[in-house]
This record gives C-alpha cells, structure tokens and sequence, in this order.
C-alpha cells in the first residue's frame, strides 16, 4: 500500500514535471511574424515552403480583401510604439516606402538582393522589391490595329471604347500618382481631363476591367500584367501589351512585391532568414510558376512563355518614394475627378 501511494504521488508529481519539459518545449519552437498585403492564396504556399525548409514557424495576417493592401500597414502605423510584426511583406512598394517615411521600417541589406535592379529597391536598404507585376494593355483580338501606348486612352479614335479601373484604388492610384511625379501636375490633370472627354469607362477593379475586354465590350484596358495571363491561360480572345516601349516613350509602369523588416521587431534575426528566403531566386521562381504570374526581377530566373524578362521590358523610370508622396498629394483631385 505504502508502495502504491508512492507510486502515486511519483505519478502526480510526474504530471508537472512533463507539462512543463512540454511547455518549455514548445516555447523553444522559432516563431516569425509577418503581415501580408499579397493575396493569401499565393503568399501563403511560399511562406509554408519556408517553415518546411527552415523549421522555423510562421505567424502570418492577411489583409483582408475589404482592406485591401492597407490593412497591414495601418495596422503597423498603429503598433508602432510596440511592434508586433518582424517582417512586412507588402504587394507594392508605395506601401512599404510609406513605413520607411513612418520610420516604422529598418534599414536590411539581404545577400539575396545583390543581382536585383537597384531601381527596384531603396538605396539604403529599407525595403527591397521582387516579383514584380508590369501594368499592361489588355487588347481584344477583335481590334485590328493594336495600342501601344496609355496615350491611346486619350485619343480621340478609342472615344467610348477603353475602360480604366477606378483610380482611387490599387495599382491604377500608383501609376496615375506615377505620371504625376514623371510629367508633373498640369500635364497629369490635362491627361485625367482628357480620358473624361474621350468618354473612358471605369470598373470596380483591374480583374472587372479584364473582363470586360474579354468579353468585347471594350477594346482595352490598363491593368496588372497577372490580370492579363489569367485571361490569356483561360483562353480568352485578348491579347497583352507591354506599352510604350517605342523609341522616346516612358515605358511600362512595374509594380514589384516588397519585404520590410520591422523597426523594434521582436525577433529581428528570424525576421532577415524570412527576408532571405523571400527575395530569394527560387521564390521568384515559384511566384512566376503560381496563377499570380509574376516577373522575376534575378536575371535568369525559369518563368512561364507568357512574361517577359524584366531586362527586355523598357521600364518606366520612376522613384517610388516621389510616388508615395504624391499619391497622397493627388487624392483630393482624384476624387473630384471620379466624383466622389
């Protein structure tokens, strides 16, 4: 009997004794946290590769899709003071400029960022861009003379033929607040002016816009190149454009993904491993392969036939922190503009 109530408080006293060996060995697990803009379907595929690869666990939050690529950041504007996040991983780099602004973004220079084009990261390292979209014309088969420039929004032959997605959201407010900073005021408001008085349609988004070139009731449209291949790979009867590639035309508008590591992150060498492994070549690689279909921004990364190499695109010669200020700046003119 003596034996048994011994076994028995050995039995109870065992008890904490494991939860707790369990406790400390779960605490002993390696966690990052990153806050994502890129649509979940794909960022989430690459962030699970990178638990797998690296047993390091990944605490992920996804905008949502009513808050659309500001979620995340005004959720780290908010935290500032007491940052929850290590890395931000945003699917523009006006978002991720804005933080650099907030000072809630520090400076990371990633051995993984060497063969990427300077024009595509912050010269001191606040935040680095890969896996790029390009803004490209969506043209119907049905049209027999091609556009090859944005220019053809506001000529007179396409009058109530082409349709913009609403320049108030997404990437259409990056490259309108882009032709801002690269032509100046006047000149981008007599732009905006004119597509009025050509009779421009404007959709909900840039996938709507895409759609309705498909279907033919527009000629063409301006929208993200992965809008563009969807259409193409569903066998639709359109055709993608990379505009203004002519000799003496600004080039095309590229819209590449962005990592930040957080200023005051709580676990800031985890968070440079995530920011390795996403500006890595075979991410880029993945991304490209994925229906997001996105230009790798390393030379010589494998993609798919439809996308063009970054370096054979004629690219428009912007500076994405001028756009981050600008885009503020325009927002009272682009709602009077849309009528709001």
């Amino acid at each position: 009997m003596n034996r048994d109530i011994f076994r028995s408080w050995m039995l109870l006293l065992g008890v904490p004794g494991l939860m707790m060996i369990g406790c400390e060995q779960q605490s002993s697990v390696q966690t990052v946290t990153v806050y994502v803009s890129e649509d979940q379907v794909f960022s989430e595929p690459v962030l699970r590769d990178f638990e797998r690869d690296t047993g390091i666990r990944v605490k992920a939050v996804y905008d949502t899709e009513e808050a659309k690529s500001t979620g995340a950041m005004n959720r780290l504007i908010a935290e500032k003071a007491n940052p929850q996040a290590d890395v931000y991983w945003a699917n523009e780099p006006i978002r991720a400029e804005v933080l650099k602004q907030q000072g809630i973004a520090s400076p990371y220079q990633s051995p993984n960022a060497q063969n990427i084009p300077p024009a595509f990261r912050d010269a001191q390292g606040y935040w680095t861009g890969f896996s790029a979209r390009a803004r490209v014309l969506l043209v119907n088969r049905g049209v027999k003379e091609q556009p090859a420039s944005i220019l053809a929004y506001a000529d007179p032959r396409w009058k109530g033929r082409s349709v913009i997605a609403n320049p108030l959201f997404g990437t259409t407010t990056s490259e309108i607040a882009a032709l801002f900073t690269l032509w100046g005021d006047q000149k981008a408001q007599a732009f905006m002016e004119a597509l009025k008085k050509n009779r421009v349609a404007v959709s909900t988004s840039n996938g709507e816009s895409a759609d309705f070139v498909a279907a033919g009731r527009y000629d063409f449209s301006l929208v993200d190149s992965d809008d563009a291949v969807n259409r193409m790979r569903q066998g639709k009867p359109v055709d993608m454009v990379y505009p203004d590639q002519g000799e003496g035309q600004m080039g095309t508008f590229i819209v590449p993904n962005a990592v930040v590591l957080i200023k005051g992150a709580p676990h800031p060498n985890l968070a440079k491993q995530l920011i390795d492994y996403l500006l890595s070549r075979e991410t880029e690689r993945k991304l490209a392969f994925a229906d997001c279909a996105q230009i790798p921004l390393h030379p010589g990364v494998e993609m798919p036939p439809e996308l063009k190499p970054i370096q054979s695109i004629k690219t428009m010669p912007v500076d994405y922190a001028e756009i981050a200020r600008k885009m503020l700046q325009v927002q009272p003119y682009l709602r009077e503009w849309a009528g709001l």
